[in-house]
């Protein structure tokens, strides 16, 4: 008989080299089979997908970030308000695709919905909505206007001592109106949103400013040669003069100011609402901005135009255009939440005047004559209108270059104002 030989029967793989695996290296499927045929590939591809998938729970940094910011997500009535409360805390697109969101927008929809979902509430119905022209706010507008005007046509008309009378009146009633206009409506200021106080002394440096507007540029041009009173060599300087028309143009550019507001605060939700990412809402915000600031400028040069030719006097163009752009840019920025850049623009632009005013006086005192200098260079170039002209200026410059960051920011338009 013939033994047969080893080399007949198969031959059972012991080592790792005899196909390429030995079998404790096998892939095992998920089911059970062992890994043979295609459940080996199935059980592959549902390893590469449980690998593959976000995990929720400790290690889903979303939630994380919604416990962080929980209180913003729980009282926001959609995700705009979320997205503007995250990139107030300094989250970016950049930071967003960490959390595997492509912006900012994307990852507030996601907390916005889980939130709704863990509190088991009814979701808010969507403020799509920009804000609303209101006949209030529209007829409080005209009030300032319409105000100065009776005052300016009263004291025109009457002699005497009814003059002062109609004056005491009028203007009081002028301050109580554009104190109201401040605090409501477009121009209103907004609340801080961690409910801290605005900045005091913004309403004062505003009443400074008008009345320097009114005042000031007379004043300083009769104090530079010598007055009010009289010229050294006692001449008189005659009567002190009152600029009315830069004031009364002011308080009619109430009004183009208020719709200026409010066409930002509309337009700029709308593209807060159709924006995808931080870069698109702020580079469509940015000349939105330049538009409105410049049609409310082209206004009020109408209004100095027409009631310079109605009251027969100089319109002051250029101080009264760089106060009214102070005072646009001042306003925004409140109304957006912005208080401190605004309070020291404008505080600024105040102390520059009062301080020129009180160096002209204040050289006449012995030893003190370089004090006056600077001013009486920049009053004999360009007449007493230059120092307004240069202060409120040079203060709109810088509340213009603050606005194009701040306001082309959604947490500045994170909620739509609210007036009553």
């Amino acid at each position: 008989m013939t033994t047969p030989r080893e080399s007949d029967h198969p031959r059972t793989p012991t080592s790792p080299g005899a196909w390429g695996a030995g079998p404790a290296e096998r892939p095992t499927a998920a089911d059970g089979t062992g890994g043979r045929g295609g459940a080996r590939g199935h059980g592959t591809v549902l390893d590469r997908a449980r690998a593959a998938a976000p995990r929720r729970g400790v290690a889903d940094p979303v939630t994380s970030l919604l416990h962080r910011h929980r209180e913003l997500c729980e009282r926001a009535v959609d995700p705009l308000e979320i997205a503007a409360g995250l990139e107030a805390h300094g989250v970016t697109d950049r930071t967003a695709a960490r959390y595997r969101h492509r912006d900012v927008f994307s990852l507030a929809e996601e907390m916005y919905a889980r939130i709704a979902r863990d509190t088991a509430a009814p979701a808010p119905p969507r403020d799509d909505t920009a804000p609303r022209a209101r006949a209030g706010w529209i007829l409080l507008a005209l009030l300032p206007g319409a105000l100065c005007a009776a005052t300016v046509a009263a004291v025109r008309l009457t002699t005497g001592p009814v003059r002062p009378a109609v004056a005491a009146v009028g203007l009081p009633a002028l301050a109580l109106a554009v104190h109201v206009l401040l605090r409501r409506g477009p121009l209103g200021g907004r609340e801080h949103p961690r409910g801290g106080p605005r900045t005091p002394g913004t309403h004062a440096w505003t009443y400074w400013l008008l009345a320097y507007a009114a005042l000031g540029d007379g004043l300083l041009g009769a104090a530079v040669p010598g007055g009010p009173d009289g010229l050294p060599d006692g001449t008189r300087t005659g009567p002190w003069p009152l600029a009315t028309v830069p004031v009364l143009a002011l308080a009619l550019a109430c009004a183009p100011a208020c719709w200026a507001a409010h066409l930002f605060a509309v337009r700029a939700r709308r593209a807060l609402t159709a924006s995808r990412g931080l870069h698109e809402f702020a580079a469509s915000v940015r000349p939105l901005l330049l538009v409105v600031f410049t049609l409310f400028l082209g206004a009020l040069a109408a209004l100095l135009t027409a009631c310079g030719r109605v009251l027969h006097e100089p319109a002051a163009i250029v101080q009264t255009l760089a106060l009214g752009a102070l005072l646009l840019l001042a306003r925004l920025l409140t109304a957006h939440g912005s208080t401190h850049a605004p309070a020291a623009a404008l505080a600024t632009a105040a102390t520059v005047e009062a301080t020129a005013q009180a160096s002209v006086f204040a050289a006449r005192l012995p030893g003190c004559d370089p004090l006056a200098v600077p001013v009486d260079t920049l009053v004999t170039a360009w007449g007493p209108g230059s120092i307004p002209a240069l202060a409120c200026g040079a203060a709109a410059l810088a509340l213009l270059i603050h606005a194009a960051r701040t306001l082309t920011r959604a947490s500045a338009h994170a909620q739509a104002e609210k007036q009553p």
